[in-house]
């Protein structure tokens, strides 16, 4: 059996929830356990089959069943007869798919057979050294007083300062900030650069928001964020709802708390120490990589490609401006209220992508742009089952935005690259077709790109905005974006030279990027965290 216990308040009544299919009843305790972890004598549930029990402790009647759904609730439980024993670990779906994406690419590689002292690394590695949870209070132009959660995982630090961005956002909470974290550690080891791994944000919405009040909500945020970062132990970052304008409120708030003009934020204005080429960055890296891609599997270059792009921000926006410049056709754009598809023959102007990005800094969706008919706007889509055959393939929204039904669309539709600019933004059963392909139909195959690699670009600029802080210097765009594409490169050679080396594979396959971009990644904080003591 598995049971679910919820405390609300000093006064414990406690009641029981079976999910059994022929006894879909609430059963009272007898007498309510004076502490969680003891003996609850159970009435009996006369099924027979499999059951599957969940007890909870309330202060509200027992009749209020706040808990239809059993395989929705958050703690995981294990009872023995009648002793009920206590998880401490509440459900983190984003984070624990993140964990078993890596976990589960080092298991099926020859790593832990050559080193079964990395279990314990990954063991150590999987939990953040630091999780700072704040209040924030803010006025909005009404004068009423405002609440949201302020989040600050500080996840590894072994290789550098925490580096990662700061979300603003109504989904965000702990489990997508831990699952964003927890890649940001194998991302950032990927550039070659010295930089931890962190992620932070709050469940604010910017949008319908005044200038006024963002900056006034930056203002409060920083407040507390500022008792626990600085330039050589937490330098943060835009990311969704975090772009220039909230990062100049913060960067400002910081300076005024610490009295200390730092690099403690990247992505800052370029008058006051932030680095050209910065807000390109994760749209021409991930653009770079799949270059790569292409070039070592014998498909040529951008030139004459259909490429489907999903996202409106500034990733999606500058992968666009960058593949139209390498010669490629841009056919779809989307954001989270639909998808913009090209019509029959026609493709995005490097025109309409930027009209599309004052569009976004004003925070209108994509259903106002104005295009006479040259685009076919889909209402609550993604792109990808309606750009039909596209050779390559880049969701750079968010989480999770191509699914294994969407996957299939694109193979069909003969894909011949899939590379994220957003942080897992495929699902784990859309990834397991890909490398399946890649497994069967050899260099005919999808290549797929994670991307922790893909998409390290940012935070790549994002060290080297923090390297000409340091210095007090300002590099030319072309010498930023010389070292982007070598740390472009040198990723992809990483995971490349690591999937050969560590993942069996037929003659003529494809090595996979997952797997090599996750042990390469991996094996570098792993070993840094055992040469300072971390694991032993």
């Amino acid at each position: 059996m598995r049971v679910e216990v919820l405390r609300l308040g000093a006064v414990l009544y406690c009641a029981g929830w079976c999910s059994g299919p022929a006894c879909p009843r609430l059963y009272k305790l007898s007498t309510p356990p004076p502490n969680l972890g003891s003996s609850c004598h159970l009435t009996h549930c006369s099924f027979s089959g499999p059951c599957v029990l969940r007890l909870w402790f309330v202060i509200i009647p027992l009749s209020c069943r706040r808990l239809q759904n059993p395989e929705s609730l958050s703690r995981a439980m294990h009872v023995s007869q009648s002793t009920v024993t206590m998880s401490n670990l509440a459900s983190e779906p984003e984070f624990e798919q993140a964990y078993k994406e890596l976990a589960s690419t080092l298991e099926d590689s020859t790593l832990f057979k050559e080193h079964p002292e990395y279990r314990t690394a990954l063991e150590v590695a999987s939990v953040p050294e630091r999780v700072i949870q704040f209040r924030v209070t803010w006025e909005d132009d009404q004068g009423r007083l405002r609440v949201n959660r302020g989040y600050r995982v500080q996840f590894n630090s072994a290789l550098g300062p925490y580096k990662g961005g700061l979300r603003l956002h109504p989904t965000v909470n702990l489990s997508i900030l831990k699952f964003l974290g927890f890649e940001q550690i194998f991302k950032n080891a990927l550039t070659g650069l010295n930089l931890g791994g962190g992620k932070g944000g709050a469940d604010f919405d910017p949008k319908g928001k005044t200038d006024a009040e963002i900056r006034r909500f930056c203002q409060a945020f920083m407040r507390e964020l500022s008792k626990h970062i600085g330039a050589d132990t937490d330098v943060p970052a835009g990311d969704i709802g975090v772009s220039g304008r909230e990062i100049g409120y913060m960067f400002g708030a910081y300076r005024h708390a610490r009295n200390r003009w730092e690099g403690v934020l990247t992505g800052k204005g370029l008058s006051w120490g932030g680095s050209l080429i910065r807000p390109e960055a994760t749209g021409y890296g991930v653009v770079y990589y799949v270059e790569h891609m292409l070039q070592h599997a014998g498909r040529g270059g951008f030139a004459g490609k259909r490429v489907a792009i999903s996202g409106s921000g500034n990733v999606a926006q500058y992968a666009a401006l960058k593949v139209i410049e390498l010669g490629a056709t841009v056919v779809s754009l989307s954001d989270s209220k639909g998808a913009l598809v090209a019509s029959n023959d026609a493709f995005f102007t490097p025109e309409h992508v930027e009209q599309i990005a004052a569009l976004k800094v004003e925070r209108r969706a994509l259903s106002d742009f104005e295009h006479g008919g040259r685009y076919t706007y889909v209402e609550g889509a993604r792109p990808w089952v309606h750009v039909g055959k596209v050779d390559v393939a880049l969701p750079c929204a968010t989480q999770n935005e191509v699914s294994r039904d969407e996957a299939e669309a694109l193979v069909q539709g003969g894909v011949l690259v899939v590379a994220e600019g957003s942080n897992m933004g495929c699902t784990q059963e859309a990834i397991d077709l890909f490398e399946e392909q890649r497994r069967q139909k050899g260099k005919e195959a999808v290549w797929y790109a994670p991307g922790k690699a893909a998409n390290c670009g940012g935070v790549a600029v994002s060290g080297l905005e923090m390297a000409q802080n340091s210095q007090r210097l300002a590099w030319t765009s072309e010498e930023v974006d010389e070292k982007l594409k070598g740390i472009m490169k040198n990723a992809f050679t990483a995971g490349l030279e690591t999937a050969q080396k560590y993942v069996e594979a037929k003659d003529g396959e494809l090595p996979s990027l997952v797997a090599g971009s996750n042990i390469a990644g991996f094996v570098k904080v792993a070993q840094a965290m055992h040469d300072q003591g971390d694991w032993w």
